[in-house]
């Protein structure tokens, strides 16, 4: 998705590509990460969220979401037993 790449927009049907972009947690990679320039970044970031809008790419990886509560939500579980 780089300029060097030769690449004019970045099509948000194309799951397998932006996964490349996102995190373990879900997070959009930013630009010195994925080595993108600003036009490609904004572009990979619009098309992340397009995806994550029509459900194609998910808010929140699975992983992440099995860990639970964190924090202060996680004392007043204990507190409770």
């Amino acid at each position: 998705m780089h300029c060097k790449d030769k690449i004019q927009d970045v099509d948000y049907r194309d799951t397998a590509t932006l996964r490349k972009f996102i995190s373990e947690k879900g997070k959009i990679r930013s630009r010195r990460i994925t080595g993108a320039c600003r036009r490609h970044q904004s572009q990979i970031a619009t098309a992340v969220k397009r995806a994550r809008e029509l459900s194609l790419l998910p808010y929140v990886n699975e992983s992440a979401r099995e860990d639970g509560p964190r924090g202060r939500g996680r004392d007043r579980d204990r507190d409770r037993d």
